[in-house]
């Protein structure tokens, strides 16, 4: 009986989430379908166990032929989306921190940033961005606001305006993109709250789209479980956007997709997977609904989780790479044997696409030293890529070498970011979060002699390197998935990580 099999797998579901609320950063030793195997201290605490660097780049990351790779900026906290001001500046949302960072370009010529400044922050776990006449929009977890924006001064003007107030905010895909589409309409992507279920909302697991002052609110397409990156065609004006597959159905699906979106288009889930094939769960009952959705222009393999897409339209590029599509694989964690963590270029063949490694390197024998989340064409015609496990913006230029580091060149680190607390009000913090930690048995996944049965302990450590206390206890309440939100109140998520950073600095 389906609801039998469905109520296994929830008590199964409900198993991993205690574990992973008692411990966090995890790797379990499960069946293939219910595998928990991201990079281990990135599932807790995004944390890279490699600080990026220029020679460990040129060893490790293959490329494109042609293609040289570099530092762009490190030492940034889980950068994801990107996006070019008009004066060649590098805007990145750090979505946990609630930061908007301008990156300033390279004027010196040596391929580096030459600085960066917060821009915004305060904000809801910010992602996507765009410009248009004049003002910097973002969307947020929840809403969509704007500012005004001087390029050449490299400031904001005026206060940040939330122009839509009411999306569907949270659940398991909390973040959304933004982008202006040839039309002039604002398009937003709202991922589902869950793996698979039905939506009580019609704009979750959808593109979305309004007029430039957060009027007109459309449903565009549907059916797309979260569609985190999307960009248009040059020449065609096709709109495309990625989509990652459900998880819990084994190693090789469903695949993750590419989809070729159009106005009132139904893409499949939570009824459908891959090229229309019924969902074990959902399907049932909804055969004339999948027989009518729309499959996807080309299938990447399962769990890749395809994220950012940008067309090349530049001339920086050969001439076989202009008018193609980059995408950041962000990696897997649902598989026995970890795949994707890298960047593909599409190339159109007709009605078929061609999919080529671009630069791979970042996940070796289960081993891994970044997660790339999205990619931008720069106007000096090189790629960009961030990537939010290493911490760090990437220059991809055709042409070059691919750097050595120099001898004076260091990860940037900061203050210890509990400085600034009285120590009595310190210590209070800490003891309550200590109890907080011993009540969840976080031990038994980070404690060295205490892990649970089936699970490698992660030792934390370096946290303060890349957190404050603010970043931290925001992160305790939206944790990566399939890590489990804690149930602690603002406070409590506070204290806990009061005392992470004291315990782990």
């Amino acid at each position: 009986m389906r609801w039998i099999r469905r109520l296994l797998v929830g008590v199964v579901l409900l198993a991993l989430g205690v574990a992973a609320l008692a411990a966090g950063a995890c790797r379990f030793v499960l069946p293939e379908r219910f595998a928990i195997n991201a990079p281990m201290a990135h599932q807790m605490f995004g944390l890279g166990g490699v600080d990026a660097s220029d020679d460990l780049l040129g060893q490790q990351i293959e490329l494109a032929e042609g293609f040289g790779i570099g530092l762009f900026a490190e030492g940034l906290r889980i950068p994801r989306f990107l996006r070019f001001t008009s004066e060649g500046d590098l805007l990145v949302t750090t979505t946990r921190s609630g930061r908007v960072v301008l990156l300033f370009r390279d004027a010196d010529g040596d391929g580096r940033s030459d600085g960066r400044r917060t821009l915004l922050e305060g904000l809801d776990r910010p992602q996507g961005m765009d410009f248009l006449d004049g003002f910097l929009y973002v969307a947020e977890s929840g809403a969509v606001g704007r500012v005004r924006f001087d390029p050449v001064a490299r400031t904001t003007l005026g206060d940040y305006e939330r122009i839509v107030e009411d999306i569907p905010a949270g659940g398991n895909h909390y973040t959304r993109t933004l982008r202006f589409g040839p039309d002039g309409w604002m398009y937003v992507s709202i991922g589902s709250s869950c793996n698979v279920c039905e939506q009580d909302d019609p704009r979750r697991a959808a593109i979305v789209r309004y007029r430039p002052d957060g009027s007109g609110e459309e449903i565009f397409a549907t059916g797309l479980r979260n569609s985190v990156g999307f960009d248009w065609r040059p020449g065609t004006g096709e709109l495309y956007a990625t989509d990652n597959g459900r998880d819990l159905l084994g190693n090789d699906f469903p695949p993750c997709e590419l989809n070729l979106v159009v106005q009132g288009g139904f893409y499949g889930w939570p009824y459908a997977n891959g090229d229309r094939e019924l969902d074990p769960d959902l399907g049932a009952g909804h055969e004339e609904e999948v027989r009518a959705s729309l499959p996807p222009a080309h299938p990447f393999r399962a769990h890749n989780a395809p994220l950012g897409i940008t067309f090349l339209r530049g001339d920086g590029v050969p001439a076989a790479y202009r008018g193609a599509a980059l995408v950041a694989l962000h990696g897997s964690w649902n598989r026995t044997k970890k795949d994707g963590y890298s960047v593909v270029s599409l190339h159109w063949r007709g009605d078929e696409i061609e999919e080529r490694a671009f630069a791979t390197g970042f996940e070796r024998d289960g081993d891994v030293i970044g997660r790339p989340v999205d990619v931008a064409e720069g106007p000096d015609g090189a790629i960009y890529v961030s990537d939010d496990y290493a911490g760090a913006i990437y220059r991809i230029a055709h042409g070059e070498a691919s750097r050595s580091a120099p001898a004076s060149a260091k990860t940037r680190r900061r203050e210890h970011p509990l400085g600034a607390i009285p120590p009595a009000e310190r210590l209070a913090a800490a003891k309550r979060g200590r109890f907080l930690y011993t009540e969840h048995d976080c031990a038994s996944c980070h404690d060295a002699g205490r892990a649970a049965p089936g699970v490698l302990p992660v030792p934390l450590s370096d946290l303060s390197a890349r957190y404050d206390v603010g970043e931290l206890a925001s992160f305790l309440a939206a944790p990566t998935p399939p890590m489990p939100a804690f149930p602690l109140s603002e406070q409590e998520r506070r204290d806990l990580a009061v005392d992470l950073l004291e315990r782990h600095p």
